[in-house]
Parts: structure tokens; C-alpha cells; sequence
């Protein structure tokens, strides 16, 4: 810490910025999925992470269920109820995130949840169990950087990336600030509001992006509302990481496993 600040992490010398940028040249735009830990059930959640390990994704956004998911529309809060309902542990999580990183080490993982799992279970045996799990970064919507001091020098302490949120309402100044304290990459929320409802990706979303690469120092990562291979082909060229997370969750539900195989076949940077 120095004057009383959050140590400022951002670079680009992490394994996952490295990654993320090593692929820049085969890859005009990389693809992150998300699963929400425990739904249905973890033996799903398995053969979902298989089947992004077989399509070609490029990164896994691993979410550990919490009661108030504040930045999750309503299928990830339902989802995240009946995860927690059906019992799920963050030890459970961590076993998980154990196993599925040994067994696709092509895949790169991060975790996401809120701030008060971590809190419950110990900041610095959080985030060490996670370096520990390979987990390269932490998606915590409500772990604000300036307010979150052992957070994020525990990050910089183990080398887990702290993920940082942008918004097209965040200033100019604040955008500085985050890509200073921000690791691996900034996410890049494409609207205001929650996940899961579609967003209409027009020129607003072009000066918001534009405003983000003047000073990002980082990757640079897109979700909220991304659904079709349309959506990802706007974005190509203005970011590096297309996020897909409730659009799959959808399918899932309504199609099952080849549901969303079809749609990751459909994805133009996909296998």
C-alpha cells in the first residue's frame, strides 16, 4: 500500500493478460463463458465446461452462488437460489475449480461472486485457494477497489487477478482509476442495470469502447446482453473478449447440452 491507496496492480505481465493477448493475432475476438456453480447440479456444470473446452472458448467465468447477486438479472438469481438451496458450499467451489483446472488447462478460469463469500470465508485463505486452484482472477462487483484494501493487496500478495467493472456512466477519471487497479482485464458492462436482458450494441456502445481503449492499460472484456454471433461480430475489433453468460443458461434449460453446442458452433471465432 502506498499513501494510504490499493497497491496499483494493473500490467500486462499476468498469465491471464498474457494469455489474453498472446491469442490477439489468431483470434480477432476471444469468448468467456459463465456457470454458476452448483446449477443444476455440478455434474452439469462439468459436462458444460467440457463441452467449452471441445467448441474452442477461450475463458470460464466460474461463479460461486450468493443469496443477494446484485449485478445478476433474474435467471442467474434463480440460479443462484436453487444453487444454494441444493446445498452448495464455496469448499465445494474451491474442489470443483480444483478439478476442472487440471483437467482443461486450455481453458482459462476466474471466479466470480460478491464480496461477503469471500469475507465468510477468510480473505486471504480466498484468494491463496485460489491461487492454489490455478483461478487467475476475481470478478467482485462489490469489492470497490479504494474500499477493499486487504482484497486487493492479497491479489497482488498471490498473484490472482482482481477484475475490475467499467460502466458507460463511468467518467473519465474513475476509467483512469480503474485501469490502474484493475488485473488480467476490464469488464466492460455493455448497459446500465443487471445481466440477462438483451442489449442493443449501436454507436453508444462504439464511444463507450473508444472512451475504455484511450486508457486501458489492460484486455479489454464486453458482457451484459451478448446473445447471438451478431452481437460478437459488432464487437470484433473494439474489444478482446466477448462475454456469454445468460443467453447459454437459457439454452441450456430449454435444449439441454446440444442446445448449447449449436449455439457455440455458431460463434464466429468458435471451432
Amino acid at each position: 500500500m502506498m499513501n494510504g491507496k490499493p497497491l496499483s496492480i494493473a500490467n500486462t505481465t499476468s498469465l491471464l493478460s498474457r494469455r489474453i493477448i498472446d491469442k490477439r493475432s489468431a483470434k480477432p475476438i476471444q469468448i468467456m463463458t459463465h456457470q454458476i456453480l452448483g446449477y443444476p447440479d455440478f455434474k452439469t456444470n462439468y459436462e458444460m465446461i467440457r463441452l467449452f473446452a471441445e467448441s474452442g472458448v477461450d475463458l470460464v467465468e466460474l461463479q460461486l452462488p450468493f443469496s443477494e447477486p446484485i449485478a445478476d438479472g433474474p435467471v442467474f438469481l434463480r440460479a443462484n437460489q436453487v444453487s444454494l438451496e441444493n446445498g452448495t458450499t464455496t469448499q465445494q467451489c474451491m474442489d470443483f475449480a480444483k478439478q476442472v483446472t487440471k483437467e482443461f488447462p486450455e481453458l482459462n478460469f476466474v471466479f466470480m461472486t460478491y464480496y461477503n463469500v469471500v469475507v465468510q470465508y477468510g480473505i486471504d485463505r480466498f484468494i491463496s485457494t485460489c491461487a492454489e486452484n490455478q483461478i487467475q482472477g476475481l470478478i467482485i462487483p462489490d469489492a470497490y477497489p479504494e474500499e477493499s484494501r486487504e482484497f486487493m493487496e492479497a491479489c497482488a500478495k498471490y498473484g490472482v487477478d482482481p477484475i475490475l467493472l467499467a460502466t458507460p456512466y463511468t467518467t473519465k477519471k474513475r476509467l483512469d482509476y480503474l485501469s490502474e487497479q484493475t488485473g488480467g482485464f476490464l469488464y466492460c458492462a455493455a448497459r446500465k442495470g443487471v445481466t440477462g436482458s438483451r442489449t442493443a450494441f449501436d454507436q453508444s456502445t462504439d464511444e463507450f469502447l473508444g472512451r475504455v481503449r484511450e486508457v486501458a492499460k489492460i484486455p479489454v472484456a464486453v458482457g451484459f446482453g451478448i446473445q447471438s454471433s451478431e452481437d460478437v461480430n459488432f464487437l470484433q475489433g473494439k474489444c478482446d473478449i466477448a462475454i456469454i453468460g445468460t443467453q447459454l443458461l437459457n439454452v441450456l434449460e430449454q435444449e439441454g447440452l446440444s442446445g448449447v453446442e449449436r449455439v457455440l458452433k455458431s460463434l464466429p471465432t468458435l471451432k
